[in-house]
């Protein structure tokens, strides 16, 4: 994934909610709970950790038993020193203190709670990238030095792929139609399989399978921090891994080798560490307080549901004419965004009622607006409105095809468009190389491109020669 390229934006539910959320994630919820438990009494090792004899009271304390109630309790511990819920006063001695960060999970505002959980996001991510303490204990050799060579295990390789993995989910969710959960084997092979490979070999198959098990052992230690909603891996299926398939997967066997989802706490979260990246990671939400300009450049690359969000968050917050006089200001311009600019522009005063009028009659005489104006009176009912001339008519065409063009390519609804509109008007590709806009020998070539008849693709491209021509290109 380029750093270069914007992602998809994000819809954000409120920093309000986020933070709740934070605060009932069962390890955030658990550290705070130790650090409000934690006395003079306390004490800890050299690392932090609390000592062993004192793990069995801090389990109590969260209301936790059984074989792993011991490890919980230990992790909430090391998560409450990450934070600051926790602070070492003596490190001699082995006591602690509230640290002053746990005063603000409840007197401080919803950016303060979110910024302690980013900070136990982070420590989660970098358990997650370690291997199991049993891999651990096998490296360590007779003079107590671990011999990492022995594990076969790459650090930054480790982190570098389980944020990868963490990227390519966040994409996968902030693609138009991208909620719900992903299947586990989907996501690996999105690491593995290259894109262009047809079938995938028996080794990268397995490639695949051991990137599954190992996504599966890091999603459960992802889960209690809230980034993830995750059903792991059915165990009943590792004891089936020698026995033939009876078939094709159903959907029931697809989510027995596990399913992901990240959580709106989690979006945020990846979002941030995104944005600390370099990425460009836009939400729904930020252009509100920025100029039409912004709004419709910014919107140009947004799915048409995040667009139309954008943009009724935008009008929202202004009154419909002062802001339909902004919008068809910045909507004028011959640059080669101009056109997707245009488009976004009658989008947004699609969502404008009748009080916008005024603004739309005062451009009806303007080459650029002067068509989109009398499509949108006309459709809001209004009278006296007149009749656009063919120069108006083929402007408009063009310029609606140069904004389709930029806004989803060679689609198949544009090659509808072109289709029809090369059948409406017999004489089209006479007339169109003639009007006077920068887009119309890229519009006439795209049309030769996407028309599938051979007679009309060859007509559209002698048009648009004759268009460059025209404009001596």
């Amino acid at each position: 994934m380029s750093d270069s390229s914007p992602l998809p934006p994000v819809r954000l539910t409120s920093e309000a909610e986020l933070a709740r959320d934070a605060l009932a994630t069962p390890l955030l919820s658990r550290a705070a709970r130790l650090a409000r438990w934690a006395g003079p009494d306390t004490r800890v090792g050299a690392g932090g950790e609390l000592v062993e004899k004192q793990l069995a009271g801090a389990a109590d304390a969260l209301g936790l038993s059984g074989d792993d109630a011991a490890a919980f309790a230990s992790e909430a511990w090391r998560i409450a020193v990450d934070t600051g819920l926790v602070e070492i006063v003596d490190e001699d001695e082995g006591t602690v203190a509230a640290g002053a960060d746990l005063a603000l999970l409840t007197s401080g505002g919803p950016q303060d709670v979110l910024g302690v959980w980013l900070v136990a996001l982070e420590a989660v991510l970098a358990d997650a990238s370690v291997p199991d303490l049993d891999e651990l204990a096998g490296a360590v050799e007779d003079g107590g030095e671990l011999d990492l060579s022995s594990l076969d295990w790459d650090p930054e390789a480790e982190a570098e792929f389980l944020d990868g993995v963490l990227a390519n989910l966040y994409l996968l969710t902030v693609s138009e139609g991208g909620e719900g959960p992903v299947p586990l084997p989907a996501l690996a092979a999105s690491m593995i399989v290259p894109d262009d490979m047809g079938d995938p070999s028996n080794d990268v198959l397995e490639q695949v399978s051991d990137a599954m098990m190992r996504l599966d052992d890091q999603f459960r230690l992802l889960e209690p921090v809230g980034l993830v909603d995750f059903q792991p891996v059915d165990e009943a299926l590792m004891a089936d891994t020698d026995e033939e398939s009876a078939g094709p997967l159903d959907e029931t066997d697809v989510s027995r080798y596990g399913m992901v989802q990240l959580t709106p706490l989690g979006l945020y979260g990846l979002r941030a560490r995104l944005l600390e990246a370099g990425f460009s990671a836009p939400a729904v939400g930020d252009l509100v307080d920025k100029g039409a300009d912004a709004l419709l450049d910014g919107t140009g690359a947004f799915p048409p549901a995040a667009a139309q969000a954008e943009t009724e968050q935008w009008l929202a917050r202004r009154e419909p004419l002062p802001a339909a006089r902004e919008l068809l200001a910045a909507a004028r311009g011959g640059d080669a965004g101009a056109p997707l600019r245009r488009l976004r522009c009658q989008q947004a005063l699609s969502l404008v009622g009748m009080e916008a009028e005024p603004a739309l009659r005062d451009v009806l005489d303007d080459a650029e607006l002067g068509g989109l104006a009398r499509v949108w009176l006309s459709e809001h009912g209004a009278v006296d409105v007149p009749p656009p001339s063919e120069a108006m008519i083929f402007w408009l065409t063009i310029d609606t095809v140069a904004a389709q063009l930029a806004a989803e390519g060679n689609s198949a609804e544009l090659q509808g468009l072109v289709e029809g509109l090369a059948q409406q008007h017999g004489g089209f590709f006479a007339t169109a190389w003639r009007v006077d806009h920068p887009a119309t020998p890229d519009v006439l070539e795209a049309m030769g491109r996407l028309h599938p008849d051979k007679k009309v693709a060859k007509e559209a491209r002698k048009a648009a020669f004759k268009a460059r021509s025209q404009q001596g290109g």
